[in-house]
């Protein structure tokens, strides 16, 4: 039986009993109330509300053009469909890089006006006062290490991160430097297998790997990459469990021909 499964609201302490007891943990993004509460319904343990709208919602084709106030009404809409799963938000590119306060000011107004658990940020010992503010405030810290997509200009490809040697070392050292200033989990992204097995056994708060072995605490994904609702997206590490866009599609042509064909509405269909 997991520990988790009678439990009205997943918290940091029961994600911390789930590292403890070797039961991975299973979060996904969501964006919206309708989706939240699908997810919520099949037991998802974290939500994340993901700077990844920026790409799935709102169609750009990086990270780095969403709002802090997008980012609030995406979460206000998640918030509202989880009952039982843990609900992170990301803080959005340039809501938090400029110091400590700026980034305390962004988190504070993410839980206030979503009600959202929690908050993400990217990043290492450059961002740890940062998260020791935010924490002292009262508001649980998920880091982000290896591939920081709002980076992507600094990195200039999506590719493996922390493959060489001195990239590896450093984070290792800013995964410690996180759990240090008090992060409760470390999402580690398109990282060796290898060097994230060394780092979640490292640590002892859990990490939640995508695109970095089976050997985190637990994993994520994109919602709408992991269902097909995006086309042409297929990375080594996603699992695409559903095909819906060609299930929509069918749907919307199959509409789209009742309705030229007056075959839509029917008599059943009708007052």
């Amino acid at each position: 039986m997991s520990v988790n499964k009678e439990v009205k609201r997943i918290t940091t302490h029961i994600l911390q009993e789930m590292k403890a007891s070797g039961e991975k943990i299973a979060m996904l993004t969501a964006y919206d109330y309708s989706m939240a509460t699908i997810l919520d319904d099949a037991g998802l343990d974290v939500l994340l509300v993901g700077d990844s709208a920026s790409n799935v919602m709102a169609g750009h084709e990086t990270t780095l053009p969403i709002t802090l106030d997008q980012m609030i009404y995406h979460a206000q809409g998640v918030v509202r469909g989880a009952k039982r799963a843990f609900v992170v938000v990301d803080l959005p590119f340039g809501s938090y890089q400029g110091n400590s306060k700026e980034a305390l000011n962004s988190a504070i107004r993410i839980m206030k006006e979503s009600g959202a658990h929690g908050v993400k940020l990217e990043g290492g010992t450059e961002v740890a006062e940062s998260i020791s503010r935010i924490i002292t405030a009262g508001i649980p810290v998920m880091g982000h290490l290896g591939l920081t997509p709002q980076s992507i200009y600094k990195f200039g490809t999506y590719t493996v991160r922390a493959k060489d040697e001195d990239e590896a070392e450093k984070l290792k050292t800013d995964a410690l430097a996180l759990q240090e200033a008090g992060c409760f989990a470390i999402v580690l992204e398109k990282i060796p297998a290898k060097l994230a097995k060394i780092v979640s056994e490292s640590l002892q708060i859990p990490t939640i790997g995508i695109g970095a072995g089976p050997d985190c605490d637990g994993q994520v994904l994109v919602v709408n990459d992991m269902i097909g609702l995006t086309k042409g997206f297929k990375p080594r590490f996603l699992r695409q469990y559903i095909n819906l866009y060609d299930g929509i599609l069918d749907a919307a042509q199959s509409y789209i021909k009742d309705v030229k064909a007056k075959d839509f509405p029917n008599e059943k269909e009708q007052y």
